[in-house]
């Protein structure tokens, strides 16, 4: 039966979810069950788009990564794929109606990683970041207000700026990774090779003012949502902090991250804040 084939897709996405970010996994936990797996279908989806251009350095890249755009175009108009990761988003694309503009943009951001190593122009940077990581708040978001379009209109710049909030920490995180590994510079107007005090500075400065538009939106997302939003704020915020009070020379030497016990001391807080209404 179909339903058997439905459920093993799910719970693949549910399983990349939880075997690639254990952040981001734990702040899924924290939605209602009503919405949790569709997340999970959106996370596996981008997160295997994400891994084709970032990882698979002894393969042809070029050629996986249009294979999988081609299943994805297939799923989505036929309403099933064999490969059970778009099986499970294209359930959740159909049954949200998630608009075909933010799923193009997504890839069309992925498809510049295969090739593109420097973003020299504000305009260029921005552009990215649409589509990496501005439009996957939008598809969870038509997730979070159930497809009413009322709501999604209200929250959509919010959402936005939430997401290219994480998208920035990313970038600052994995600083050492893009610039070494994959020689991808993402900060425009920033020389990697000598970045400064100031330089992080403007950069932390601009992360900020995404996550205070974001957190408006937070505060105005229905109950089933709202919390699990909030943890991954939480936890973004947390990391954020841990590069404004690590100098420039040793985020380029090492990857900063936020070890595992402080994440549960985190969700406990977090929840605490959340109890008391004081988001």
């Amino acid at each position: 039966m179909k339903s058997i084939f439905d459920n093993v897709s799910r719970e693949c996405s549910k399983l990349v979810t939880n075997s690639y970010s254990t952040s981001f996994s734990m702040a899924t936990k924290m939605l209602s069950e009503s919405i949790r797996q569709d997340i999970y279908n959106i996370y596996g989806f981008v997160r295997f788009a994400d891994e084709i251009v970032d990882t698979f350095h002894d393969y042809d890249k070029e050629t996986l990564f249009k294979n999988f755009e081609n299943d994805l175009e297939s799923a989505l108009k036929h309403k099933i794929s064999l490969n059970p990761i778009l099986n499970s988003f294209q359930e959740t694309y159909h049954k949200y109606g998630i608009d075909k503009h933010l799923v193009d943009s997504f890839m069309d951001s992925m498809r510049l990683d295969l090739h593109k190593k420097d973003y020299l122009t504000d305009e260029e940077y921005k552009n990215y970041i649409y589509g990496s990581a501005d439009v996957v708040g939008l598809m969870c978001l038509k997730v979070f207000v159930k497809g009413d379009n009322k709501k999604y209109e209200d929250l959509k710049d919010s959402a936005m700026s939430l997401g290219s909030a994480f998208q920035k920490v990313n970038f600052l995180r994995d600083l050492k990774a893009d610039f070494e590994d994959l020689s991808r510079t993402y900060f425009p107007n920033t020389d990697l090779n000598h970045l400064d005090e100031a330089s992080k500075a403007e950069i932390i400065k601009d992360i900020e003012n995404d996550f205070a538009k974001g957190l408006k939106g937070i505060k105005k997302l229905p109950l089933e949502a709202r919390f699990g939003v909030f943890m991954a704020y939480r936890y973004y915020n947390k990391l954020l902090q841990k590069l404004r009070n690590t100098p420039a020379l040793e985020i380029k030497s090492a990857r900063i991250r936020v070890p595992n016990y402080k994440k549960v001391e985190l969700l406990t807080r977090s929840y605490v804040k959340y109890q008391l209404n004081l988001l």
